[in-house]
């Protein structure tokens, strides 16, 4: 089971234009993160701190394939996604970024501000108070992305393996 992480609520039907705004899609990935989920949570890009978990609505990360969207998130340090549901393209992008997504049906039930564990081994979210929610179990595959930080962190550190073996 992990530590505990802070939690920052938003609602349902985030998309991808609330986490990587068009407006700052010609800057940097740094300079969009610092502009990630303005429209909702205006506090949120200064204040979160790594380590803390995004506990969402319904279809969270709808909307556009932009993997900036993801990174956004990747890069002020997000340790988690916590929702009911998220948009299939977003889902992609977030694992090949190393972002962890968990799908858990009672993510409402989650208050802001509270501590969580996440105990991935049981595919659970530990409230404060102790209740255990139950979340989807994540395919080893994207596990083992989340913890090279990553697709390509995991390609290349499976390159380095096959060549020290040779």
């Amino acid at each position: 089971m992990s530590a505990l992480h802070k939690v920052w609520k938003i609602g349902a039907d985030i998309d991808t234009d609330q986490l990587a705004p068009g407006a700052y899609m010609k800057l940097g990935i740094l300079d969009i993160a610092k502009h990630c989920l303005e429209g909702v949570r205006p506090e949120f890009a200064a204040q979160v701190q790594a380590g803390d978990v995004l506990v969402a609505g319904p279809n969270f990360g709808i909307g556009s394939s932009r993997e900036q969207a993801a990174d956004a998130l990747v890069k002020l340090g997000v340790k988690a996604v916590i929702a009911p549901s998220y948009g299939g393209l977003y889902f992609r992008n977030a694992f090949n970024l190393g972002l962890l997504l968990l799908t858990c049906k009672d993510a409402a039930l989650i208050e802001e501000g509270e501590q969580v564990a996440l105990d991935i081994s049981q595919s659970a979210v530990v409230r404060a108070n102790g209740q255990r929610l139950a979340c989807d179990p994540i395919p080893d595959f994207l596990m083992a992305m989340v913890q090279a930080g990553g697709l390509l962190p995991q390609l290349k550190l499976r390159l380095q393996q096959e060549r020290a073996s040779q």
